[in-house]
């Protein structure tokens, strides 16, 4: 689902290069957003991947790039601590800022939840952060180090196994840990605050939620993913995070533009890259999916090219329906229609001519019902069949249609 993703690279707080990737939206870009990643992971993590994924859907870019020392990013990560996390923060949103546009939109996952909203009073073009799955204390990643926590107050350092890599942690990580007050980051963040939170997270309990949630002014809002686990390895659990950062920040952006107030109006359609079939629709302000279903290889993401004919067909029928309703002042009850699509041998269309039967070949049949709530005499009946039939899609489908085809090159768009 991630659209067009870009690999870049920036200097970060301490003048080692990080390694970053932007998912750049096909279509319109409406604003970008900064991603930051939790402890030890990177930003290839599949949770990262599927939520800038679904942010692209909406005209939004994601930069989600690797802190000093992690991932393909250079630097030590024994020299490195939650100040310098949230210092690269800043130095990416600088990145964006001189290069493309100012992040409107923060999103961190674990401590990079913290992180961010620790970095939101120094990108002053902010205006609205997400949390996912994040702690109240940056303390609290200390209880990932278990027994080890004492060799380093002692020693002053010690190698720890973390999600399967040993790193070197120092006693200035520790102590900066310790000293960081994210609640007093909170109350004065603000902006409006999204805390997602799992109810069953084994890495940081739901009460961390609470927390923040109290700590912050309002605007905020607390949505469960009810049965997530703390790196949102479900795909389905990670979307739908992104679903809901997606659609909460649309009220803090400007909206697309709207249809009929550009010169050309058109509809964008572009593969997303995930799956066989998925594409991402664009129609003036309005984005959705198309896809096929699964049964043929698609991801049911979306309706299916026939689908789209289908809806065009019944919702015209619908609105040429009320349209003369309201001209005839006709009390038409509430208008439903029910559209099903079908290929047919030409011999068994009843409803065509012998000429349109041709060789009997197959043709495409569009079977229509129109219903209305209450009660309507057999006249009526009939002429709302007769109406039906003058709807603009209607004689589109049943007219011959002449469609040209242009072929252009698309400019690959590349970091500045």
């Amino acid at each position: 689902m991630a659209l067009n993703t870009q690999r870049l690279q920036f200097p970060g707080h301490s003048g080692a290069t990080l390694a970053a990737r932007l998912d750049l939206p096909n279509g319109p870009l409406r604003a970008y957003a900064l991603f930051a990643h939790c402890f030890t992971c990177s930003k290839d993590l599949a949770a990262a991947r599927r939520i800038a994924a679904e942010l692209a859907r909406e005209g939004i870019a994601v930069l989600r790039f690797d802190f000093t020392g992690l991932g393909s990013s250079e630097g030590e990560f024994a020299s490195t601590n939650f100040s310098s996390n949230v210092a690269d923060l800043v130095s990416a949103a600088d990145y964006l800022r001189h290069h493309y546009q100012a992040p409107s939109l923060l999103i961190g996952h674990s401590l990079g939840g913290a992180a961010v909203l620790a970095a939101a009073s120094d990108i002053p073009e902010v205006r609205a952060v997400a949390t996912i799955g994040a702690p109240a204390d940056v303390g609290h990643v200390l209880k990932n180090f278990g027994a080890s926590l004492d060799e380093i107050e002692r020693s002053g350092a010690a190698e720890l196994d973390l999600a399967g890599r040993t790193f070197l942690v120092r006693r200035q990580f520790v102590e900066d840990a310790r000293a960081q007050r994210i609640k007093d980051a909170v109350a004065s963040l603000k902006k409006p605050l999204l805390i997602l939170h799992a109810p069953l997270d084994q890495t940081v309990g739901i009460e961390n939620a609470n927390e923040i949630f109290l700590a912050a002014k309002h605007p905020k809002s607390f949505v469960s993913l009810d049965k997530a686990d703390h790196l949102l390895t479900n795909q389905e659990d990670a979307a739908f995070a992104g679903r809901i950062i997606s659609g909460w920040l649309t009220r803090y952006l400007a909206a697309d533009t709207p249809q009929g107030t550009e010169p050309i109006e058109h509809v964008r359609v572009t593969e997303t890259g995930e799956g066989k079939f998925q594409n991402v629709v664009q129609a003036g302000s309005h984005r959705l999916f198309a896809d096929e279903p699964e049964n043929v290889g698609g991801l049911d993401s979306g309706p299916s090219p026939y689908d789209f004919l289908s809806i065009a067909l019944g919702a015209c029928t619908s609105m040429t329906l009320r349209l003369y309703a309201d001209h005839k002042k006709l009390a038409l009850g509430r208008i439903g229609v029910d559209v099903s699509h079908a290929k047919i041998h030409a011999r068994d269309c009843e409803e065509c001519t012998e000429t349109e039967r041709g060789d009997g070949g197959r043709i495409d049949r569009f079977e229509r019902v129109v219903s209305i709530d209450g009660e309507v005499s057999e006249e009526l009946r009939s002429k709302i069949a007769e109406i039906a039939d003058k709807c603009p899609v209607h004689r589109t489908l049943e007219a011959v249609a002449k469609i040209k085809t242009v072929v252009k090159s698309q400019p690959q768009v590349t970091a500045r």
